[in-house]
C-alpha cells in the first residue's frame, strides 16, 4: 500500500472514540491481576523452515485460553459497580464469549452471549463453565447481530463487542506491550485477522513504542474481507464466510479498519490446506496446542518467506481452544 494510502484520514474516525497508548498502560495494570504473562517460545526446526527468526507469544497459555481475556477483562473491570450489576453481553464465535464469562465470573456478574449453533462444542461448554448464558444464532454476522438485539433489549446488560470496542483494542494491545518486552530486536510483528482487534490493540502499542517494526495479518484466503479491504482502500464486510479458521469469520468495523488501513504493512493469505498443514507442524514439531484459526499467521510465513527471511518475527499465538474430536487432520 502507498504511503499516500496509509496516511490519509477517512470520514468515518472523526465520530469515532480511538483509544490511545495511555489506555493500553491502564488497561495492563487494570488486568494484571485475572491474566497470564504468556510465554514465547522458538523453534530451531521453524527457523530453519522459513529462514526467518520466529518468536512465539504463546496465548495459548492464556487464562481462558485465548488473547482475547485481555480486552474482555479490561471492559469488565472498567465498569462502574451500577454498569456491572446488569451484566455484559455479546456475540461471539468462541473465545471473546468464554474470555467475557471468565471476566465476568472473576467479578461475580451476569454475562449474556450470543453465540452461532456451528462454534466449536469445546468453546460453548468453555463459556458455560465460566457461567456464561448462551444463546444461539445462525452462522453470519447478520444473524450474531439481530439476535443480540434482542438479547440487549432484554437483559439491559452493557455491550462489549467482541473487537469494535475501544476498551477491548486497549486491552488486546497489553499483549504486544509484553512481548517487546520480552524480545529484543524484532523486525516484524505477524497476527491473525478476522474482526481486527488483536491487530489493532498491536498496531496501538508498535506505533507508539517501536514505530519501525513492521505488522502484518493473516488471514485465510476464504475469509479474505480484511485482505480486499487493505488492497482497494474501501471497508468490505463478508457476511458468513466458510472457513477452518472459525475465530476469523468475522468482518472489521469502523475502529479496526481504522488502526489496519493505518499501521499494518501488509495482509497475507493461505489457503485452507496450508493452515491446516501449518496447525499440524506446530502440534508435531513444538508441542504448541494451537486453533485453526492460530495457524493461519504461520501459514503465510512458509508460504511467503522472501517478506520475512533474515528477519526476526513475533508471532502471536491468539488461542488454544481446539474441539479435539474434531481436529482438521482427521478428515484430511
Amino acid at each position: 500500500m502507498t504511503v499516500d494510502a496509509k496516511t490519509k484520514t477517512d470520514p468515518g474516525d472523526a465520530g469515532l472514540d480511538l483509544p490511545s497508548y495511555d489506555d493500553v498502560a491502564r488497561a495492563h495494570e487494570r488486568i494484571r491481576p485475572y491474566i497470564h504473562e504468556t510465554p514465547v517460545q522458538t523453534s530451531t526446526t521453524m527457523n530453519q523452515l522459513t529462514g526467518a527468526d520466529l518468536f512465539f507469544k504463546c496465548e495459548n497459555f492464556q487464562k481462558a485460553g485465548a488473547f482475547k481475556v485481555r480486552g474482555a477483562t479490561n471492559a469488565v473491570f472498567g465498569l462502574t459497580d451500577a454498569q456491572a450489576k446488569l451484566g455484559v453481553a455479546t456475540h461471539s464465535s468462541g473465545n471473546h464469549a468464554l474470555s467475557l464469562s471468565y471476566a465476568g465470573g472473576r467479578r461475580g456478574i451476569p454475562v449474556h452471549v450470543v453465540m452461532p449453533h456451528s462454534a466449536p462444542q469445546a468453546k460453548k461448554d468453555a463459556v458455560r463453565g465460566y457461567g456464561g448464558e448462551i444463546t444461539e444464532c445462525e452462522p453470519s454476522t447478520s444473524s450474531r447481530e439481530a439476535v443480540f438485539a434482542g438479547v440487549q433489549e432484554r437483559t439491559g446488560a452493557d455491550f462489549v463487542h467482541p473487537y469494535n470496542d475501544p476498551r477491548i483494542i486497549a486491552g488486546q494491545g497489553t499483549c504486544a506491550k509484553e512481548m517487546l518486552s520480552q524480545i529484543d530486536g524484532l523486525d516484524a510483528v505477524i497476527a491473525p485477522i478476522g474482526g481486527g482487534g488483536m491487530v489493532s490493540g498491536t498496531c496501538l502499542t508498535l506505533s507508539e513504542l517501536a514505530p519501525h517494526i513492521e505488522i502484518y495479518a493473516a488471514e485465510p484466503e476464504a475469509a479474505d474481507d480484511a485482505y480486499r479491504s487493505f488492497k482497494s482502500g474501501t471497508l468490505i464486510q463478508d457476511d458468513a464466510p466458510q472457513t477452518i479458521a472459525d475465530g476469523l469469520k468475522v468482518p472489521m468495523k469502523e475502529y479496526t479498519w481504522h488502526f489496519v488501513r493505518t499501521y499494518v504493512t501488509d495482509i497475507l493469505t493461505a489457503s485452507e490446506q496450508e493452515i491446516v498443514d501449518a496447525m499440524r507442524l506446530t502440534w508435531q514439531r513444538m508441542k504448541l496446542v494451537m486453533e485453526p484459526s492460530c495457524a493461519v499467521p504461520l501459514a503465510t510465513i512458509l508460504k511467503h518467506k522472501d517478506v520475512f527471511a533474515g528477519k526476526r518475527v513475533g508471532v502471536i499465538v491468539t488461542g488454544g481452544n481446539v474441539d479435539l474430536d474434531k481436529l482438521p487432520w482427521m478428515s484430511t
